[in-house]
């Protein structure tokens, strides 16, 4: 099945009838999932800084390496090292932008960089914003790369500011297309613009709109630390069915207010039924 055309997509965007463009979105969202509602807990650890183990209080999902590499050798020795501390926990890395930047050279660069990251012990980049190449490089950049072995699981956006939303969710479309294995796309910007800065109106139609043109990519996610609980509940009953971010350290604040009990507590409230996945999207058994 096809989504809605990017003129439909444009009128969703530009609707003011917040209700009538959320039931579209859960509409969809509940055809394709149900009512069932996936998140995931991380914990992220820094390049230059990757630690020999895992904290004891924290029960990861996935353990993300983030931050932009000073070279190409240091991305690998991050890998490597992070690789040894998570152990049997899936581990992703990096912007593939900030490699694409990192490795010179255009695509061919990025080709051969994602070979000595796949070399190195990492099967996956972290996430790879469509909007932070230059015009459409981005679709033969993640294609290049998902060739080299490393999987391009996850599509952000960045800013969001250059181009129009509706161009972005087309662009997330044909990536698809040409390289698969894309697992979900989360279409909120992961940096606010000081000049053009988005509302939680907008962020709830860009939801919708993802979900009803983004056809062949199966989850729509929002962050669950970059949103907050509220607007990430929110986003949940408009088309999104992915939470991203949850808090993998347990802290001392006890059980019941845990960071698992509070996203499983969030997605319940919002009648939906919540399943902890982990970094590779395979359900981790409760």
């Amino acid at each position: 099945m096809s989504g809605i055309s990017l003129d439909e997509a444009r009128a969703v965007l530009a609707e003011r009838n917040l209700i009538a463009v959320g039931a579209r979105g859960d509409e969809e969202r509940r055809r394709r999932h149900g009512a069932r509602t996936t998140f995931v807990r991380v914990i992220e650890v820094p390049v230059g800084a990757v630690p020999a183990s895992l904290p004891a209080s924290a029960s990861p999902g996935e353990v993300r390496v983030v931050g932009k590499p000073a070279s190409a050798d240091e991305a690998v020795a991050a890998v490597r090292a992070a690789v040894a501390a998570a152990g049997r926990v899936p581990l992703t890395a990096f912007s593939l932008a900030d490699l694409f930047a990192l490795a010179g050279h255009g695509v061919h660069g990025l080709a051969e960089l994602a070979t000595r990251l796949v070399d190195a012990g990492l099967q996956a980049v972290a996430e790879a914003p469509i909007d932070a190449f230059p015009g459409e490089v981005a679709v033969v950049a993640i294609q290049q790369t998902v060739q080299s072995g490393l999987r391009v699981p996850r599509l952000t956006i960045r800013e969001g500011t250059v181009e129009a939303p509706e161009r972005l969710l087309a662009r997330a479309v044909e990536i698809q297309r040409v390289s698969g294995g894309v697992r979900t796309f989360a279409p909120l910007p992961r940096l606010s613009s000081i000049a053009q800065p988005s509302t939680g109106y907008d962020d709830v139609k860009t939801i919708a709109a993802a979900r009803l043109h983004v056809h062949n990519i199966d989850s729509i996610q929002v962050d669950w630390a970059l949103y907050g609980p509220k607007l990430a509940q929110v986003a949940l009953t408009v088309g999104a069915d992915d939470v991203d971010g949850v808090s993998a350290l347990e802290g001392d604040l006890g059980r019941r207010r845990s960071p698992l009990e509070e996203i499983r507590g969030n997605i319940t409230a919002a009648g939906l039924d919540a399943v902890e996945r982990d970094g590779f999207f395979r359900p981790i058994d409760q």
